[in-house]
């Protein structure tokens, strides 16, 4: 038997490689002669340049940025041929600072900034970068910053684009932009369709998961849409309402609007880039899952992309999750078999982080008993 191990990270848990490992543990377990593919997979969130650097022959760099609190840090991209691969979340994550030191308003991409310029002086003529976890809400102003972008107040000065302050830009100017970019395309790894400002917008539907107040959303939305009006005058063009704009608090906007990146669906950048179709193809079974599965997974997360790519090769396919929403079945209408969850037993949170592994491993290993089982009262 053949199965193909595609799971995403069990985010606080297990990296992607991780629950990869433990499910092919798992499917050993229960048969010692089956034959396992692990293909740890991402939608574009933490951990993307991680599942690169495991499955291609890409070469692994770390560089100097800053966080987007501005305090030094390291961001790593993964270089295979011409292209890198770039996880914002790596340079601007929430996680990156400490609850108690995070503020939205002073929070800036310029991390992201640094990390593009990293990958150009590497030769890189093609950027995939993965939009997600970001900590920031500055429309990219930080990551255009250190690009070479100027932002100018009333008077001429520039300003140094916090989102603070945003309210105060009334010109910018994009000629003195990195000329490297003009020769390089770049491909946004993303799951999120909300445009830049409004009710949809970065402010209002992901600043308060990084803080902010309701009276800061309101102001980062109206400090957004004054960015963009000031950025349709430099450039002729506006990108704000595109889906996406909204991606990484309004970085998709940034990369839109100032280096005519196009955006696809983040779980299909990653399966093409680790041709998931090929290593699906002849498959007996594919297993896949993170943390948490809901209705909401159908809205472009790793384990309904990978459940298209198998229903699609007519492989079946189970989703293997930490926790399991009480609307999860829904997704049983869009090509996948079964969703199995992972805990065995109450405990406490800390506890069941602790085990995750090996209750992954012991699901996985169910989950084949099952799938033999059936297969062999089918051939008898």
């Amino acid at each position: 038997m053949l199965v193909v191990c595609a799971p995403d990270s069990f985010k606080g848990s297990l990296s992607a490689v991780e629950a990869a490992r433990a499910m092919a543990d798992g499917v050993r377990d229960a048969d010692p002669q089956a034959a396992c593919r692990e293909v740890p997979m991402a939608d574009g969130g933490e951990g993307f340049v991680d599942v690169i650097d495991a499955a291609l022959d890409a070469r692994r760099l770390t560089v100097a940025v800053h966080d987007h609190s501005g305090s030094p840090a390291s961001a790593d991209l993964a270089l295979a041929g011409d292209t890198a691969y770039l996880d914002i979340a790596s340079a601007a994550g929430l996680t990156l600072v400490a609850p108690e030191d995070r503020d939205i308003m002073t929070a800036t991409s310029r991390g992201v900034g640094e990390l593009v310029l990293a990958a150009l002086d590497a030769g890189a003529r093609r950027l995939v970068v993965g939009l997600g976890g970001s900590g920031t809400n500055d429309a990219g102003a930080g990551m255009l910053d250190a690009l070479g972008v100027h932002f100018l107040d009333e008077g001429g000065a520039l300003v140094s684009p916090s989102p603070a302050a945003l309210a105060s830009i009334v010109a910018v100017d994009a000629s003195r932009i990195d000329p490297r970019l003009s020769d390089v395309e770049v491909v946004l790894a993303s799951d999120v369709t909300n445009p830049l400002v409004g009710p949809d917008g970065a402010s209002h539907v992901f600043g308060p998961q990084k803080g902010a107040s309701s009276e800061q959303v309101r102001t980062l939305d109206r400090a957004l849409a004054h960015l963009a009006r000031c950025c349709e005058r430099a450039m002729g063009a506006d990108h704000a309402a595109e889906p996406g704009a909204g991606a990484a608090g309004g970085l998709g906007y940034a990369f839109l609007q100032f280096l005519t990146a196009r955006m696809r669906p983040g779980v299909e950048v990653v399966a093409d880039a680790l041709r998931l179709r090929e290593q699906i193809r002849g498959a007996d079974l594919v297993l896949t899952g993170e943390g948490s599965v809901d209705a909401q997974t159908l809205g472009g997360k790793t384990p309904i992309g990978v459940a298209r790519i198998a229903h699609d090769e007519g492989v079946p396919v189970v989703i293997i999750a930490g926790n399991v929403g009480d609307d999860a079945d829904v997704l049983l209408d869009h090509g996948v078999t079964a969703i199995v969850p992972t805990p065995r037993g109450a405990a406490p949170l800390e506890e069941l982080i602790a085990r995750s592994g090996r209750d992954l491993r012991s699901a996985t290993a169910s989950v084949i008993r099952i799938f033999e089982s059936r297969r062999r009262g089918a051939a008898s």
